[in-house]
Order: structure tokens, then C-alpha cells, then sequence
């Protein structure tokens, strides 16, 4: 018997329009979302030549590692605090 994988992130790709602030998202959307663009990000400082980069980069890998725990720990104080933190990276 085959079971058809759940994508936990499958709201991303169904919303077209992107997140909508209201009751279809919630805490937990919204952070995960943070954590996949800020790992966008991460990518960007790396590729800057000669490591200039890698401070920016450092960084905002601790935050993501960081967020990523509250969401495991099911934190919801620190998956705020982690979210307005992220949200404000660029």
C-alpha cells in the first residue's frame, strides 16, 4: 500500500498570491515562511566573493537554527520572538 506523502509546506505553493494575513494562516505558517526566505538570504551572503559574507551569514543561520527549535519545541513566545526577528532580516 502506497500512501501519497503530506507536503507540510503545501500551503506555500497553493497560495498564489502569497501569505494572507487572517485566520488561514496561523504562527506556524508564517514562521516557516520567515525561515524559507532568511535561508534564501543565507544562500545570498555566501555567494558573496571572498567570505565578505560570511559574518551576515553566520548570523542569520543562528536565527534560523534558532526558529527552527521554537517550532520543534512548540514555543510559541520564542516562535513570535523568532518570527519578528526574521521578518526583519534582509
Amino acid at each position: 500500500m502506497t500512501s501519497t506523502p503530506i507536503d507540510p509546506l503545501d500551503f506555500l505553493n497553493s497560495n498564489t498570491h502569497g501569505l494572507q494575513s487572517g485566520s488561514h494562516t496561523d504562527l506556524v505558517q508564517l514562521l516557516l515562511y520567515e525561515i524559507i526566505r532568511v535561508k534564501d538570504l543565507i544562500k545570498y551572503y555566501d555567494s558573496i566573493p571572498n567570505g565578505a559574507g560570511q559574518l551576515g551569514s553566520s548570523i542569520l543561520n543562528e536565527l534560523v537554527s534558532e526558529a527552527y527549535n521554537s517550532l520543534v519545541n512548540y514555543d510559541t513566545v520564542l516562535m513570535k520572538k523568532y518570527y519578528d526577528l526574521l521578518l526583519n532580516c534582509d
